[in-house]
């Protein structure tokens, strides 16, 4: 067998019965699914049941240990020569695995990974929250994009690597709840295995459903971050610090703005809030243009915000409390939210 879907699933369901739908579509056949459920109380087995006399399909079931733990669970059970580790909020193209056996006839590699994209059926906010984690705006129009900076790090919402690959490496870290992805894929490269990215071999990601659990998600990755770095110094790099340092700009020129405005200086209290306003102005043009929807340039605008700052105040709370404070890797935000 060729491969194999790794998909962990936490109390969704009704998304893992969209997954496993359009897993149903690919036309490359020459795959297994392993769903690991992982402590769920609304579980997927009936749902995963329901699919087995038209995928080769089966679950598992474990306890509550996070996304890492439930992938090396799937991965040890799992039989195909390359193992797909998906998030159970994605659903798959119909060409997807196609695209995987171009790439890898045409340059044979260890590990690789694809993009992401919004469904036109995602609702607005989905839409300006994938918009945001793709913008050139606010990500540079690197994460998951033809263009990188330098290597491209799989992220395990749309992970492929060889199960050889996997098991000689042990796996995903079992000890992190966040960032665990990114320091796979440095293990990947610090082991001399072949990594690149597949940009046909892309799918449709719901990511968060709220600006409340989107924040979560930014601010815990904000986290790991400094986390990574203190295990791999030479993973940091200028673009990670830019969130923090938009972050520390906002604050400022929001304090200017108060102080000015407080001494009657209003011409250049507005002035603080220009860069603001046009950045904000950029994006709203260029969400309304790509989307097609106004409302959903707006919606970016937010969410662009609560990205950056999401991000920055978790890697400036991190930065502080261990590099300057010398705290552990104890420190995280939102323990139970790895999931959410």
């Amino acid at each position: 067998m060729k491969y194999s879907f790794i998909i962990p699933v936490y109390n969704r369901p009704d998304e893992m019965a969209e997954l496993l739908e359009s897993l149903t579509r690919q036309r490359v056949k020459d795959f297994e699914v392993v769903v690991v459920e992982d402590g769920s109380q609304a579980d997927s087995r009936d749902v995963v049941a329901a699919y087995a006399s038209r995928l080769d399909v089966r679950y598992l079931s474990k306890e509550n240990g996070g996304p890492a733990r439930a992938r090396n669970y799937g991965a040890e059970h799992a039989r195909g020569e390359y193992l797909l580790v998906l998030d159970s909020d994605v659903v798959v193209p119909e060409g997807y695995l196609d695209a995987v056996d171009r790439e890898l006839a045409a340059r044979p590699c260890d590990a690789f990974g694809g993009p992401d994209a919004a469904h036109p059926d995602f609702t607005p906010l989905q839409k300006a929250i994938s918009y945001s984690m793709t913008s050139f705006f606010t990500t540079g129009g690197i994460r998951g994009g033809k263009k990188k900076l330098d290597k491209f790090y799989p992220r395990s919402f749309n992970m492929g690597i060889s199960s050889e690959l996997y098991r000689r490496l042990g796996g995903f870290n079992a000890g992190m709840r966040f960032g665990e992805d990114i320091d796979f894929s440095i293990r990947i490269f610090k082991s001399g295995a072949r990594c690149r990215l597949f940009p046909e071999a892309w799918v449709w990601h719901k990511r968060r459903t709220d600006f409340i659990k989107f924040f979560r998600q930014v601010h815990n990755s904000g986290i790991a971050r400094i986390h990574l770095y203190k295990k791999y110094p030479e993973s940091l790099k200028a673009v990670h610090l830019l969130p923090a340092v938009f972050t520390l700009g906002v604050a400022g020129m929001l304090l200017a703005f108060v102080v000015l405005a407080c001494c009657g200086l209003w011409t250049w209290a507005g002035i603080m809030l220009l860069p603001l306003l046009l950045y904000s102005l950029a994006v709203f043009v260029d969400s309304s243009i790509l989307n097609r929807s106004m409302w959903i340039g707006l919606l970016s605008v937010a969410a662009a915000f609560v990205q950056l700052v999401g991000y920055g105040t978790g890697f400036l709370r991190a930065w502080w409390q261990r590099c300057v404070r010398g705290r552990g890797e104890d420190l995280q935000a939102f323990r139970d939210t790895f999931y959410k």
